[in-house]
């Protein structure tokens, strides 16, 4: 069924007022609704900028709009997906040009660091990701085809391990581990209260799953590795499942 144009925007002024006022570019709007740009592109605006300004956001709210990193990792799986590989300065130079909603090529350089850094945080971001989970087969198969295969016998050779999430009252924590009932066992002996485990998925790059769900939690953060969450954070956080 169609969206009507009246719900998509009561969703734009719903998901700028969760931003702290701000509108959401395309994408990370697309990802948080689940409104794609054909249920309005040609049908009722036929630019993202027609809609928000409708929707009651003119130019000057989005120029200064700061994208925070989950947004710009949203763009670069997006735009790895479309090119089928990772792309390159040229590329986002390209996209930055014929997209509005995409940032320039510095932005990405500023925010998530160099070319080795994108890759692999992004990497990391797609595997928490089952919406992405294209992109990171993409990325696996390129950083598989660019270097040597390493011997198993390697201790430079990451093991695979555990993230988990466990609650304790009203907080919870983000951790990782290569053997979950021990490092329960041993959370459980700290707490005041009854350790509970919520939800854990094995995965390649703990490290990097873990940083990944650390930094865009990172405003709930209270202590260490222990969050204030959501029912909604932690229903994200489930939706997760094996990463290899």
């Amino acid at each position: 069924m169609a969206v009507s144009r009246a719900e998509i925007l009561d969703e734009m002024r719903r998901c700028a007022a969760d931003n702290g006022g701000l509108p959401l570019g395309q994408h990370r709007f697309e990802t948080e609704t689940g409104i794609k740009p054909h249920d309005w592109r040609g049908r009722y605006w036929v630019t993202w900028n027609d809609a928000l300004s409708e929707a009651g956001f003119g130019p000057n709210s989005m120029q200064g709009r700061k994208h925070d990193d989950s947004e710009l990792l949203t763009h670069l799986a997006v735009l790895t997906r479309k090119l089928g590989r990772f792309p390159t300065y040229a590329h986002l130079s390209m996209e930055s040009r014929n997209n509005d909603d995409f940032p320039g090529e510095s932005t990405f350089r500023k925010r998530i660091g160099s070319k080795a850094e994108q890759v692999a945080r992004l990497r990391a971001f797609a595997a928490a990701d089952d919406g992405f989970a294209d992109v990171y087969g993409i990325l696996s198969a390129q950083t598989d085809g660019a270097e040597p295969a390493q011997s198993s016998d390697d201790p430079l050779v990451q093991s695979t391990g555990v993230v988990y999430l466990i609650r304790s009252g009203r907080y919870h924590k983000i951790g990782r581990s290569n053997d979950l009932g021990r490092r329960s066992y041993e959370i459980a002996l700290q707490l005041p209260e009854k350790a509970v485990l919520v939800h854990s998925f094995e995965t390649d790059d703990p490290a990097g799953i873990e940083r990944y769900w650390h930094e865009r939690f990172k405003d709930r953060r209270q202590n260490g590795e222990w969050f204030i969450l959501s029912p909604a954070d932690v229903a994200a956080f489930k939706r997760r499942r094996r990463f290899m």
